[in-house]
């Protein structure tokens, strides 16, 4: 129960902290580096001490101190160590898998640091949990947090309008997709042309379903195909199943406008996925 009402207590923080602020389209990195330089088991240390403590000892294998190091951080009001505690506590990264912690440690980011400013190294952590509870609102949390897709959408909103969170606009775009297709394409684009591979595919999906000729057929294909250049199987592996699927579905003439823009694209926008020409190539395109 108290769990409960825990959650539903950061809910409420989050919600209304989710409303119209200025604007930001760029991609939010930290500013600060992580970078562990002080030994475990100093007393009186800084929550930047204990910071870098714990990511030292994270990184060395040694995660049941890190955890001890982070809390102490997170605590003491340092917004990456919080964010790492929820990230450790969301995918059971040398803890016990738990939900509702990820939820409370990712909230407590936000109600602490939302109101720091855009040049803060928080900033990105701040969007990063944003995105992380739109996830939890969208799946819910089972005897702890209800799904609502309308905090869901607000979470994924705020990241992307405000912090330009190119896996926010994702998100979005992976909302609207199939039944407000025009928004889906918008939110699809934004995290395309920043980079976000998933996007990419998704955006060339929608594009394709709803093309009615075959040059915009081609220009869906294209950012299939930039997605699939890019993907090295695992996680992604739906991104060739997709490809593969269009592919099959596309006339020979779409084939060859698509794989025209593909190269296109790479050339001006990725030219380290252009595929190395060999020698014996290059020596007879020179005589050519």
């Amino acid at each position: 129960m108290s769990a409960m009402r825990n959650a539903v207590s950061v809910s409420g923080v989050l919600l209304a902290l989710l409303s119209p602020a200025y604007a930001f389209d760029g991609e939010p990195r930290p500013t600060v580096p992580i970078i562990p330089e002080h030994q475990a088991g100093k007393t009186d240390v800084s929550p930047l001490q204990a910071l870098r403590n714990g990511a030292r000892q994270y990184y060395s294998g040694d995660k049941a101190g890190a955890l001890s190091s982070l809390q102490y951080a997170a605590e003491n009001g340092e917004p990456r160590a919080a964010w790492k505690l929820g990230k450790m506590y969301e995918t059971g990264d040398g803890v016990q898998e738990d939900d509702s912690k990820a939820f409370q440690y990712y909230s407590q980011v936000i109600r602490q640091h939302d109101v720091d400013r855009m040049d803060s190294p928080s900033v990105p952590y701040v969007s990063s949990a944003y995105v992380a509870l739109g996830k939890f609102f969208m799946r819910g949390i089972d005897g702890v947090l209800p799904k609502n897709a309308q905090s869901a959408e607000k979470s994924f909103r705020y990241a992307a309008f405000n912090f330009g969170d190119s896996q926010a606009q994702y998100e979005l775009g992976l909302m609207y997709q199939n039944h407000r297709n025009l928004d889906a394409v918008r939110w699809f684009n934004l995290a395309a042309i920043k980079g976000h591979i998933g996007a990419q595919a998704r955006l060339g999906e929608t594009l394709y379903e709803m093309a009615q000729s075959d040059r915009r057929r081609a220009r869906g294909l294209m950012w299939m195909s930039i997605a699939q250049r890019q993907t090295h199987g695992g996680p992604d592996g739906w991104i060739d199943a997709l490809h593969e699927a269009y592919f099959a579905r596309a006339s020979e003439d779409i084939r060859r406008q698509a794989k025209s823009l593909t190269d296109t694209w790479i050339r001006r926008n990725r030219p380290d996925l252009e595929a190395p020409i060999s020698a014996q190539a290059a020596t007879t395109a020179a005589n050519e």
